[in-house]
């Protein structure tokens, strides 16, 4: 699309943007944070791999996608998203490809540590940073938008995954996965991405004069930024949160198959990844002009509900209810990270100040699954874990309110 085409054209072209970067988390959260459930349960059954081994593999993968995490937000930035985000396409597609042909625990976690450097460049960080300059009045809305992408990932990733072993098995499902997911991405990053409004001689939300303000924001330092309780509060509390919250993404086909089946876990995944759609389209509707902080407590009281509630289920409309509940809160807690510290840092210290929040928040969340893993195995329920990861969201909800009951400071 040419600049003339472009201002003859009443579609901003940073909508194309996000229409991208929602496509790239349909296929990146299927894949990696909602597969997860299914490699666990899959690799564990037909591999004779312990729950515990896997989870302890996908907590390496964790652990991998934290330490790529700050270089990628940094990256990001400045190269722009093309390299980064065909980086993360194609080693997802190898590495969920490869999972068919694993036997042995060494194979697991080096297969598991390429698809943690997958994630990273496929990760809300890549997204929020590729938007970043594209949008200052409707950045809320244009990053809650993409988002969705990853609600719609969880509705067709797990049920696609779980048919396609169930019809071929493991190893030809996991490579036409790998295949698929090339095939529409990486023409997607190369053909429709770009760098900036500028770029395009355009101007932040479509050439709206006040977007141009976030431009002239002064920039925080990584000191400045680790000094405000800001940042403190939302590295803690969403660290917490996202324990949780992937712990549980990561066990939750396990979690239900025992009552609802293999078909019945599908059908409790995707549901719950229908409620995230539906509060990330709220979100989407509202983020723009409401107290997100406020917003984020909220949430995670409903979390707490919901783990409270299905560590105690015993029938399969106590596990699908709970899976609802829990799903709403699953698109939103992704979503109000990068938007706080959008909103409290600005746009140009996005990439740089929310690489470090976003790389420690996946560090302490690489020991969601094999802390459920160990506990499942050492005390022979889901019970237990569902219910101290329940209290762990109660504490997340008062830090993310703590933390906004004092002013902003100002860059120095």
């Amino acid at each position: 699309m040419d600049l003339l085409s472009l201002r003859k054209s009443h579609l901003f072209y940073g909508w194309w943007i996000v229409l991208a970067c929602g496509l790239v988390a349909v296929i990146g959260w299927s894949l990696s944070v909602f597969g997860m459930g299914v490699y666990i349960h899959a690799l564990s059954e037909t591999r004779g791999f312990s729950i515990s081994l896997v989870s302890t593999a996908v907590t390496f993968s964790y652990l991998v996608n934290a330490a790529c995490l700050m270089s990628v937000g940094t990256a990001t930035a400045e190269l722009g998203a093309k390299p980064v985000l065909a980086t993360g396409v194609v080693a997802l597609a190898l590495s969920v490809a490869g999972l068919g042909y694993c036997h042995e625990s060494w194979q697991l976690f080096g297969l598991f540590a390429v698809m943690g450097i997958g994630r990273s460049c496929l990760s809300t960080i890549t997204i929020s940073t590729t938007l970043a300059p594209w949008f200052e009045l409707y950045q809320g809305r244009a990053v809650s938008m993409a988002l969705l992408g990853a609600s719609v990932g969880g509705m067709i990733g797990t049920p696609l995954l779980l048919g396609g072993i169930a019809l071929l098995g493991v190893k030809q499902a996991f490579g036409l996965a790998g295949l698929a997911s090339t095939i529409v991405l990486l023409p997607v990053v190369i053909l429709v991405l770009k760098r900036s409004p500028q770029e395009l001689g355009l101007l932040p939300d479509g050439g709206l004069k006040a977007a141009s303000i976030g431009i002239q924001q002064a920039k925080w330092s990584h000191n400045g930024a680790m000094r405000t309780r800001q940042f403190q509060s939302q590295l803690l509390a969403f660290a917490l949160a996202m324990l949780v919250q992937i712990a549980f993404l990561s066990h939750h086909v396990p979690i239900v198959a025992t009552i609802l089946g293999d078909a019945g876990a599908s059908t409790a995944v995707s549901l719950a990844a229908g409620a995230a759609f539906g509060g990330r389209v709220a979100l989407a509707r509202f983020a723009d002009r409401i107290d997100l902080r406020m917003t984020t407590a909220v949430v995670l009281l409903l979390g707490t509900v919901a783990l409270a509630y299905m560590s105690n289920a015993t029938s399969a409309f106590s596990l699908l209810l709970a899976s609802a509940m829990y799903g709403v809160t699953i698109g939103n807690i992704t979503t109000l990270s990068p938007l706080i510290a959008r909103r409290e840092f600005g746009a140009v210290s996005f990439g740089s100040i929310y690489g470090l929040i976003a790389a420690a928040i996946a560090f302490a969340t690489a020991f969601g699954p094999v802390i459920c893993g160990l506990l499942r195995d050492g005390l022979g329920s889901y019970g237990p874990p569902l219910l101290m990861f329940a209290g762990i969201n109660l504490i997340a909800a008062g830090i993310i309110v703590w933390g906004g009951r004092k002013p902003m400071p100002q860059p120095s």
